[in-house]
């Protein structure tokens, strides 16, 4: 409970029943949300209802039923005021090629009302605040992939949003410039005071930057909360390295009635209780196998959201499902 005095903030965004039809097909189910203010990772494998979710609470298409704010914003009747307020970072390239940085930058503003002299002088903030500072009178066919990613956020940043809502940000970057662009977005939310909705194929990156995830999957939202409670939920693991017999030592474990699982050399094996330890060094003994490493096993939002898709029944086999087609193409 909060202490006496406390404010209790709103939630950003909150829906009731919502619900989406596109002719008989059902592309959101009933959908009830209420997302904090903060950084919220948007997961769920392709075709989920990711994108007509984010239609939805733009104002963009109308709902077949239910209703929703966002910032206090009927998401019925007052689509313009939500967009003037939200930032959008898209994961498909919508930048001209001929125009300089900065011109991109505050043609972006001045599309959503600014006037040429705020836009401008927002423009300068913001192409340094994603690190372009010496590259905005550069033109943007000469940039590279990662300069591209920074000069779209820079344009949904123009108009200083509340929400930011970004499109795998970091699809197609290199390591340094990936680090870059998670930091930025990790300050836009803790030292800008905004709110980030983040959408990704990556969980890594979606752990870094977030606290909260919403996962949906057939049009139905299946959890929604903060990523430290889901962790706290799932069982302990011990993991070992071993030599010389893996598979046989995977044999022994299951034979012995532990819940282990092999990656290669690396077995994790299901803390059942204070003997599992010695059950899994009695094993090794017995398969005759070296166990060169044993640590206790912290699971990360990778393992949490094959989980519960595997109890979803999906058939999603690693994070490279989630990708939709534009990524698979090759481009």
């Amino acid at each position: 409970m909060p202490e006496q005095g406390q404010l209790i903030e709103s939630p950003i965004i909150v829906t009731k029943g919502l619900r989406k039809m596109y002719g008989p097909h059902l592309a959101l189910d009933d959908v009830n949300l209420e997302i904090p203010r903060g950084s919220v990772g948007i997961l769920g494998p392709n075709g989920a209802g990711k994108s007509t979710l984010f239609k939805c609470l733009l104002g963009l298409i109308t709902t077949t039923s239910g209703e929703g704010t966002v910032l206090g914003h009927d998401i019925r009747s007052e689509g313009e005021s939500i967009r003037s307020k939200i930032g959008y970072m898209p994961e498909y390239n919508a930048l001209d090629p001929n125009l300089f940085a900065i011109d991109q930058v505050r043609y972006a503003g001045e599309l959503l009302g600014m006037n040429s002299k705020n836009a401008t002088r927002r423009s300068h903030e913001v192409l340094e605040y994603v690190g372009l500072k010496d590259q905005r009178y550069r033109k943007i066919e000469t940039f590279s992939t990662g300069m591209l990613q920074a000069t779209k956020l820079a344009c949904a940043l123009v108009h200083d949003p509340e929400i930011l809502i970004c499109d795998e940000p970091t699809n197609g970057l290199d390591q340094r410039a990936r680090s870059f662009m998670l930091q930025t977005l990790s300050r836009t939310v803790r030292e800008g005071n905004r709110s980030v909705l983040m959408s990704s194929h990556v969980m890594d990156d979606v752990q870094e930057v977030c606290d909260n995830i919403v996962m949906i999957h057939q049009g139905r939202i299946v959890v929604q909360r903060s990523i430290e409670e889901l962790v706290k939920q799932v069982d302990k693991e011990i993991e070992l390295v071993v030599w010389g017999g893996a598979s046989r030592m995977e044999d022994k474990l299951r034979s012995s009635g532990l819940e282990a699982r092999r990656l290669g050399r690396v077995i994790r094996v299901k803390m059942e209780s204070d003997e599992t330890i010695e059950e899994i060094l009695r094993a090794a003994v017995q398969s005759s196998v070296q166990v060169r490493q044993m640590k206790e096993y912290e699971p990360d939002l990778e393992d949490i959201f094959l989980l519960i898709m595997d109890k979803l029944g999906a058939e999603i086999k690693g994070t490279e499902d989630l990708m939709t087609p534009e990524h698979t193409g090759g481009a």
